[in-house]
């Protein structure tokens, strides 16, 4: 079993910068995939980056690429994800996922293990 908790949400303002933290607890996050998705009030969970268990590959959706990075220090534990020139757009609640498998993966019913998200809020 894994825990995902995450870190590192607050309130910036358009064009700020904030870096998200998940560290993992219970089992190494060596062997796992994963993932950060975000769920703004009133709209359905949304992917937005994915990473593979090593760290060398990653994938991003259309609207965070050039802001976001995802990146993960495997002997921490820990998966991030940098995210620059943020919009108010870019508000919601972020969580990360984990599933123990290769590759990158994109859909939120593929992962098994889930954070409790954090708030990241970004004002005009």
């Amino acid at each position: 079993q894994v825990q995902l908790v995450e870190s590192g949400g607050g309130l910036v303002q358009a064009g700020d910068s904030l870096r998200l933290s998940c560290a993992a607890s219970g089992r190494t996050l060596s062997g796992y995939a994963m993932g950060w998705f975000r769920q703004a009030p009133g709209k359905e969970r949304e992917f937005v980056a994915a990473i593979n268990w090593s760290g060398g590959s990653t994938y991003y959706i259309d609207s965070v690429k050039g802001r976001f990075t995802i990146s993960r220090d495997n002997a921490e534990n820990t998966v991030y994800l940098q995210m620059n020139s943020l919009k108010p757009e870019d508000t919601a609640v972020y969580f990360c996922a984990g599933k123990q498998a290769m590759g990158l993966w994109t859909r939120s019913s593929r992962y098994d293990y889930w954070g409790q998200g954090t708030q990241v809020t970004v004002s005009s």
